[in-house]
């Protein structure tokens, strides 16, 4: 399945949390806080208030976007106004 983000809207891929901490202790899923970084698969239409390219790795607000299972990965539909910077 194909999605197409539409005017200033980002379809961004989420990347998955550490699964240890830093000590080394295995966290289980259901204790993982949902990362706030991922990759951008596709853009909408609106190129003048888009500023973002597919393939680059942002980070976006918390508790931003719509959640969508897209080929059994999660995804989210973000506004560009969520997203907070470009990761380089």
């Amino acid at each position: 399945m194909k999605v197409k983000p539409l005017t200033d809207r980002v379809l961004v891929k989420l990347e998955k949390g550490e699964t240890k901490s830093a000590g080394g202790i295995i966290i289980p899923d259901t204790a993982q806080e949902k990362t706030q970084i991922g990759s951008v698969v596709a853009i909408g239409d609106d190129k003048e208030v888009i500023k973002v390219k597919a393939g680059q790795k942002v980070m976006y607000d918390k508790y931003a976007g719509t959640q969508v299972k897209i080929g059994g990965e999660e995804h989210l539909i973000l506004k560009m106004s969520d997203i907070l910077a470009i990761i380089e």
